[in-house]
């Protein structure tokens, strides 16, 4: 049983990734409760296993008297001098205790507490695996689609599993069984079910990680993203700037014939993106914003509550700068965060 209890923990640990200790901590906190569970003893009980041989003992505290009425919560002077020389009437002691029995039902009993320990512990090693990932993008395959909610499930790596729900997916793109995507942890935090992994493929920053990933420059630093503005699935707007003097930010972002935010493009399941230029000049800020569409004028008032732009474009422009459904003014006054009027 010793032997087979060390084999089985070391394979336990081996298969789920968990630490040994924790495992003979899960052993040793079942071993008393099913002691107490089985002769319910109100005595402190403690538990010990060996790390080596496997051996388990149980502890319980006995009173020190002339003549034990209850062998469970007292011991006789004569008896504990076996134990402690020392001891003496009224003193409590930890005495070794295994009821005929115990053994069998230690192990009916234990098993169930082991497991949920071990599911414990599987949960812990979750949450510390992703917690310090929050604000990262990860890889991940689709693994299967519920119809019902619309909630995707997808595997982290080869042991861990999380649901992209669907307010996190973006409209239009079909995930199917195999699929790899990449997602961006939004958040992790422990729930009576264990940790939750919150997941996104509208968040922001995922084109943002993605452009860090994908842009060399934006990597290094040579190139610093200022600002997103995303509406997923349809369009996008990441304002850029160089920290180096001579670098094309809106050019390195691009790459040549478009290729590396094509790269972007695709792993948003098609989504446009503009790349612009950001300035600390506003009128030229809010001008770059608007692109593709070419400004005349732009005309700031923050007299009011809400900072306006007044943004005069070509006759020819005025459709191209507004977008369909409102959709280019309305991610530019997101990426600038002025209310922006077009009139021609």
């Amino acid at each position: 049983m010793s032997k087979a209890l060390i084999a089985g923990i070391n394979q336990v640990a081996a298969d789920k990734g968990l630490d040994r200790e924790v495992i003979f901590e899960a052993i040793e906190a079942a071993l008393i409760s099913a002691y107490k569970r089985n002769y319910g003893s109100i005595a402190n009980v403690t538990s010990e296993v060996d790390r080596v041989s496997g051996e388990m003992r149980v502890f319980a505290e006995r009173e020190v008297v002339e003549e034990a009425i209850s062998e469970r919560t007292e011991i006789t002077l004569e008896d504990v001098h076996k134990l402690y020389p020392t001891a003496k009437l009224g003193d409590v002691v930890s005495v070794q205790t295994e009821p005929g029995d115990f053994g069998r039902i230690a192990a009916q009993t234990a098993k169930q507490v082991i497991l949920q320990r071990i599911r414990e512990a599987e949960r812990d090693t979750v949450y510390e695996n992703f917690a310090h990932r929050v604000g990262e993008i990860i890889n991940a395959q689709v693994r299967s689609n519920d119809n019902l909610s619309g909630a995707v499930s997808v595997m982290l790596n080869e042991k861990h599993e999380s649901l992209l729900m669907r307010e996190e997916q973006i409209p239009g793109e079909r995930l199917r069984r195999g699929d790899y995507i990449r997602v961006y942890i939004v958040d992790v935090h422990k729930s009576t079910r264990g940790p939750v992994i919150k997941l996104s493929r509208t968040h922001r920053n995922l084109l943002r990680r993605l452009m860090e990933q994908e842009i060399p420059e934006v990597r290094d630093g040579v190139v610093e993203i200022k600002g997103i503005s995303r509406e997923p699935g349809a369009r996008s707007k990441a304002a850029v700037m160089a920290t180096v003097p001579g670098v094309d930010p809106v050019g390195s972002c691009v790459g040549m014939r478009g290729m590396r935010i094509q790269n972007i493009v695709n792993e948003l399941a098609g989504e446009k993106i503009d790349v612009v230029e950001w300035s600390t000049d506003l009128p030229t800020y809010i001008s770059n914003a608007l692109s593709p569409a070419k400004v005349n004028s732009v005309l700031l008032d923050d007299s009011g509550s809400i900072k306006t732009a007044i943004v005069v474009v070509p006759d020819r422009q005025l459709s191209l700068a507004i977008g369909k459904e409102g959709q280019n003014a309305r991610l530019a006054a997101k990426l600038t965060g002025w209310r922006i009027d077009i009139k021609s």
